[in-house]
């Protein structure tokens, strides 16, 4: 029997199209991921796109880092759990048209929690998919493992965009990725696809950031942004004051990059 089951469609955003559900995803910490998240996020709202952010990662460096503090009832974790509905859980951040469905530390727990569940690889896209239709983009932040919460948002996502940071050991971790999305597509979720790959903490000063990107780019070819995210002392700046770099320094390299890979993401295939 197909391990693939039957799900209703998830609802259209407003103006027909449908919504655009991106997972964030990379098994190697430190490598620009959220901040990848979080920025994008804020530059598809500059857009006018109304965009939510699916923190799951137990750290809540997506949460914080679009000024969203606090004790919060509805978290992810009781979106997983389907204690809370995607409406209740969403909430506003500093970013206007951006809303964020904040972490909670129980998913550091979540591997044991949600082991015997039934279903347990889908109970993200069970409470996410139905109920996306307010959002043009949906971009859930995965934590630093391949665990059950990454296998969630690549069943529940529809791309997954990959952050790599330009140095040997992040590259020697994406082949281990790139495996867990194709057994991902060919037993959980068909519709899954790479929407690409950005090369982020890009120096041009650095032989080996160069040899890295040679490399990814000849493996993956049009897979790989023609925009990479350099260094900035900006982009690491800015969490600390709870906002994305694109508000607090928007003229900045950092900003302006992630700008920039907004726009070539939605050219190559807006939802």
């Amino acid at each position: 029997m197909s391990l693939v089951e039957p799900e209703a469609a998830p609802r259209v955003a407003a103006g027909g199209r449908q919504p655009r559900i991106v997972a964030v995803a990379n098994q190697k910490g430190g490598v620009g991921k959220t901040t990848t998240a979080v920025n994008l996020a804020t530059a598809f709202a500059g857009k006018g796109r109304h965009v939510l952010v699916i923190d799951l990662d137990a750290q809540a460096n997506a949460t914080t880092g679009l000024g969203v503090t606090g004790d919060f009832t509805a978290t992810s974790y009781e979106l997983l759990l389907g204690e809370v509905t995607l409406d209740a859980a969403a909430i506003g951040s500093a970013v206007p048209g951006l809303s964020v469905v904040p972490a909670s530390p129980d998913l550091a727990g979540a591997e044991i929690d949600l082991a015997a569940r039934p279903r347990r690889e889908f109970l993200l896209a069970d409470t996410v998919r139905r109920h996306v239709g307010a959002y043009d983009d949906v971009l859930i932040d995965c934590p630093p493992s391949l665990n059950l919460l990454t296998i969630n948002a690549l069943v529940a996502a529809d791309r997954v965009l990959v952050p790599l940071q330009c140095e040997f050991y992040a590259l020697a971790g994406l082949a281990q990725l790139i495996d867990t999305i194709e057994r991902v597509q060919r037993a959980l979720n068909p519709r899954l696809e790479l929407q690409g790959v950005v090369l982020t903490m890009y120096d041009r000063r650095n032989n080996l950031c160069e040899l890295v990107a040679a490399d990814v780019r000849g493996h993956f070819g049009s897979k790989v942004y023609d925009t990479v995210i350099p260094r900035n002392i900006r982009v690491s700046e800015a969490p600390s004051h709870g906002l994305p770099v694109l508000l607090y320094d928007q003229r900045c390299s950092g900003a302006l990059a992630y700008k920039k890979l907004a726009a070539e993401m939605l050219a190559g295939g807006a939802a």
